[in-house]
């Protein structure tokens, strides 16, 4: 099942097991299930530490496994085969049941530990799907700390009826106890914070309890770690206050253009920039985001949260980045994850033989019609301009697929739905000016990004696009406030580009100090110098 490189890495880390790993399959005779004892039988091969037992009339979904350890109460199960994406997950849940320590900040998982209730999460994914092993890590790390917390991870391609019966045309998709929990990539952090109602309080007093940062960077995307570390590195008081470390790097799915890094992921990079930014002293509050930034006659800047917090600092540097574009019309909101959906790779699965839409025609949207092709019975392509965008060599692969429909001059006007999920859509010709309906069940968006900066308005200049303006070191319109990223009008919107950005806007912020007299600045100018 495995090829010999996996099963060489995953008995490196099968070395970390401290105590036994039983998995138990819950299977038939149908050939899923021959590959999912293909694959515990690898397993156990690797480890002396790992056994498995077999079930066939336990009422489990078959094939499905859990994953135990005796005397220890865990409640932790992956019903399919967690290969792609979820194959990370697999291993990382062999290890925490194993009993290797997860690397999760301690004070986090003491609030795990210490939720009350019982909780039964389960979990919708694909293995396409880059968002979902987030999702699925940190509810399986739940179990494993919390014996009334018992997890699920279903594949959804592999368990259509239940998908069709719970409405699940997005993943990941939480059920909690039955019930619809929350839908889209979610950190542990996050998980707990809905569960523990008080922690949004207690945090927010925590954080408007903070002295003043000399360097506090907004937006925790690869300009905004970029700016932490090179603004700890000055060895001064730097702070980073985010939505969610990682940006829409989380979005991302493979990587290839990041110098001297041939291939990666998005999870994976801003996994590793979050490692990078706390080896340094910096104070990352995560889950927050800014609402609005004034400045005083003495130039300290605030920065005001949704919670109700306000932080201060001697300069800003802000990386707020950029989110998807949404169309704007109606049956839009209301169809969100009912079949208008923004990611074709997590997504895509779950539209398997029906007929979808594609809004775009640029790279993004080609090659997400191209994707969708092999997954779907028809793939309508709408874009706005009357030519594709996307390069040529894109458009030559579209044009070779025999069940794509490319439209152009088609301005959407309409997501129609039957209030539950989507059933079509309208459209005008933007030529002819007559209107088109389109029967189907799901429509793609990708028409580019918007920039996180509407909280801005009034403080910094912002462009026409609403990007934040700066000059060729971060500057901003207001001293002290200094800005890089995706939420620039700096151009080209790439990882590599964001980054440098950063870490010339955390420079010029330190020079900023430099120069406005900060004593704590100026004692570490002076040891740089010595």
């Amino acid at each position: 099942m495995l090829d010999d490189d996996l099963k060489t890495q995953l008995a490196a880390y099968l070395e970390r097991l401290v105590r036994p790993v039983v998995l138990v399959a819950s299977v038939d005779d149908g050939d899923k299930s021959r590959e999912l004892l293909a694959l515990l039988e690898d397993i156990r091969a690797l480890s002396d530490k790992v056994g498995v037992e077999v079930r066939r009339d336990d009422g489990e979904r078959k094939p499905s496994f859990a994953i135990t350890s005796p005397g220890h109460d865990i409640s932790l199960r992956f019903a399919g085969i967690p290969l792609g994406h979820e194959f990370t997950s697999l291993v990382l849940a062999l290890l925490q049941v194993g009993g290797h320590p997860s690397k999760a900040a301690p004070e986090l998982l003491e609030r795990v530990r210490a939720l009350q209730g019982e909780y039964r999460f389960e979990t919708y994914f694909s293995l396409s799907c880059q968002s979902c092993p987030d999702v699925v890590q940190a509810l399986n790390l739940a179990a494993v700390l919390n014996p009334n917390i018992h997890h699920v991870a279903i594949d959804g391609a592999l368990f259509q009826a239940e998908v069709e019966a719970r409405e699940v045309m997005s993943v990941p998709s939480v059920f909690l106890n039955g019930a619809p929990f929350d839908q889209g990539r979610m950190s542990l952090e996050q998980i707990v914070a809905k569960l523990d109602t008080g922690a949004a309080a207690r945090d927010a007093a925590a954080i408007d309890g903070k002295d003043t940062f000399d360097v506090l960077v907004v937006g925790g995307g690869p300009a905004g770690a970029a700016a932490a570390i090179y603004a700890a590195r000055k060895g001064i008081r730097t702070g980073v206050v985010a939505e969610r470390f990682g940006g829409q790097v989380l979005d991302t799915m493979a990587i290839e253009n990041f110098i001297s890094v041939q291939e990666t992921e998005g999870p994976k990079l801003a996994a590793q920039m979050e490692q990078h930014v706390r080896q340094y002293d910096v104070d990352i509050m995560n889950l927050q985001r800014a609402s609005a930034l004034e400045q005083d006659d003495d130039g300290i800047t605030t920065v005001k949260l949704e919670s109700g917090a306000s932080l201060r600092a001697r300069s800003v540097v802000l990386s707020t980045g950029a989110r998807w574009r949404q169309m704007g019309v109606p049956g839009e909101d209301q169809y969100r994850n009912k079949g208008v959906a923004y990611c074709p790779h997590c997504d895509g699965p779950l539209f398997k033989g029906k007929r979808v839409a594609v809004i775009g025609g640029g790279n993004s949207g080609v090659e997400a019609a191209i994707d969708l092709a092999g997954l779907v019975a028809h793939v309508t392509l709408i874009e706005f301009d009357h030519q594709l965008r996307a390069d040529e060599v894109l458009q030559r692969k579209l044009r070779s697929l025999r069940n794509v429909d490319v439209i152009t001059s088609g301005q959407t006007l309409e997501v129609l739905g039957d209030g539950n999920r989507v059933t079509g859509l309208v459209y005008r010709d933007r030529v002819a000016g007559d209107s088109h309906r389109i029967e189907l069940e799901g429509v793609f968006v990708q028409i580019g990004l918007l920039p996180n900066t509407e909280w801005l308005k009034g403080t910094v200049k912002l462009s026409p696009r609403g990007e934040i303006e700066v000059d060729h070191a971060g500057r901003t319109s207001l001293p002290g406030v200094f800005a890089a990223g995706d939420a620039t009008t700096t151009p080209y919107k790439q990882i590599v580009i964001a980054m440098g950005a950063g870490a010339t806007a955390a420079l010029s912020a330190f020079d900023h100090l430099i120069r406005t007299s900060s004593p704590a600045v100026k004692v570490a100018a002076e040891a740089e110098v010595a």
